[in-house]
């Protein structure tokens, strides 16, 4: 069995690595960390929660330990798509570099710039950031990327589906031809090998799993829901959300649940709060400071339940979660595999159960052709009460009975409102006037009332002498 020992690494890592408790390598680890080394170029594929960070994080230290670092030109560069993700590689950093003078600067949205180009300015060894916030640093003139040696595109999948394909083409065009790229994703799909084809020279393809497959020591359910009424659906969702999370008892020590949309997901954290479930809700509007605060508080487990949206589904390493909760199906059948993969991690036991509604049973069964195996069916555990029928239907019949339909004849007033009859007029012996002396009463205009003008009175009596 392969051994850190065994892996050429800098024996200051190898210290770093014991005191963290690890002796042996992950799959992932043990593939991708020799070729590493050697200075290839490296693709790695595996499923999420197999210790990927890790597989660039060692060696990177590792080739980073003979040099130093000159001002605005970091010798690494290490790019993540959310911040929570970047700020974990910089978690890992700082673990497995704490016996080496190695500097590194964390670039992510929602923290000043002015603490950000101080840290730049001094130089840094690694660097690791978003894309917008790297490339804004760079437009500022406060950065230079020619200096970079290692690059490092971690979940090069997901950087893809957010539209981050034209920052990362314009950031490899700004660094040097001559660097070592390292790919990490989860799954593989065809644009990223477009990607690899073009930015990789000659890369070790370390696949350590079959493209999207869930680990096997998560138990998976869905439950099939559909509403009573389309207005309740919603509210009679998030019912059965709880029901299911009552239902798994004190086996569910902490979850995770996630919403497709970010409305939702305050909704969700709202409603399980009104119910005294203790949630909270993390997407990317929050401001960044909260953002990081709910989840050091869910890590320590002060916090139980973690209601989210995609931007935490990815890379985020929080141990010994018991659950997930879709309470979306997700629109990306890929992102199920990363959702899940946030419970089961490093051996443990998981389970996750989604909720599927008629709409999203094409994406479920996209989900399924995925990952290439049936989703067991929950019975739902939410007896609906049957809708209360309209108020007409609770009418007694012999009531209904009475009512008789609505004449379109106009109610007649009482007698003491009508008006006294008035007199015909007498017939008029001139026949029907046409055309504009229809309106025309005995030679008199009408509608211009007592207060006739006399101009306009002489004209008529001029017309009519002519």
């Amino acid at each position: 069995m392969t051994k850190f020992t065994d892996l050429n690494l800098n024996a200051k890592v190898l210290k770093a690595i014991e005191e963290a408790g690890y002796e042996s390598p992950t799959p992932i680890q043990a593939g991708a960390i020799p070729p590493a080394l050697e200075g290839r170029d490296v693709l790695g594929i595996a499923q999420t929660g197999t210790g990927k960070t890790a597989s660039f994080t060692l060696p990177m230290i590792t080739m980073l330990a003979r040099g130093r670092a000159r001002a605005r030109m970091p010798r690494s560069l290490v790019l993540c798509p959310t911040r929570e993700l970047a700020a974990q590689v910089a978690e890992n950093f700082d673990t497995y570099s704490k016996h080496l003078k190695l500097t590194k600067a964390l670039l992510i949205g929602g923290v000043s710039f002015k603490e950000q180009d101080a840290l730049i300015d001094r130089g840094v060894d690694v660097l690791i950031a978003t894309p917008g916030r790297l490339l804004d640093h760079f437009e500022r003139g406060k950065l230079l990327l020619t200096g970079v040696q290692i690059m490092v595109v971690d979940e090069a999948d997901r950087m893809l589906d957010m539209g981050f394909i034209p920052d990362i083409e314009r950031i490899f065009s700004l660094t040097p031809f001559t660097r070592q790229t390292l790919f990490f994703s989860a799954t593989m799909a065809p644009e990223i090998e477009r990607i690899t084809n073009t930015f990789l020279s000659a890369p070790e393809r370390v696949e350590v799993a079959r493209q999207a497959t869930t680990s096997e020591n998560i138990e998976q359910g869905v439950v099939m829901f559909k509403g009573s009424r389309r207005d309740r659906e919603a509210s009679e969702k998030r019912k059965l959300l709880r029901k299911l999370i009552d239902g798994e008892g004190e086996k569910c020590t902490n979850a995770i649940i996630f919403c497709n949309r970010k409305m939702d997901v305050d909704i969700v954290a709202k409603s399980l709060k009104k119910y005294g479930y203790n949630a909270s809700p993390i997407h990317g509007d929050l401001d960044q400071s909260q953002r990081m605060k709910t989840l050091d508080e869910f890590r320590e487990g002060s916090l139980r339940f973690l209601v989210a949206s995609d931007v935490a589904a990815r890379g985020l390493d929080v141990p010994s979660v018991s659950h997930v909760f879709n309470f979306d199906v997700p629109s990306h059948a890929e992102d199920y595999v990363h959702r899940i993969g946030r419970t089961g991690r490093a051996g443990r036991d998981g389970k996750a159960m989604m909720i599927c509604v008629p709409r999203d049973e094409k994406n479920f069964n996209a989900i399924e052709t995925l990952v290439q195996k049936e989703i067991p069916r929950i019975e739902n555990p939410l007896k609906l009460e049957k809708p209360e029928p309209p108020k007409e239907a609770d009418a007694p019949k012999e009531k209904q009975a009475e009512r008789k339909p609505r004449s379109r004849k106009p109610a007649e007033k009482p007698v003491e409102q009508q008006a006294a009859p008035t007199p015909k007029p007498a017939p008029k012996s001139n026949p029907k006037p046409r055309g504009r002396d229809r309106h025309d009463r005995g030679g008199r205009v009408v509608g211009m009332g007592d207060h006739l003008p006399s101009f306009i009175a002489l004209s008529f009596d001029e017309r009519r002498a002519s």
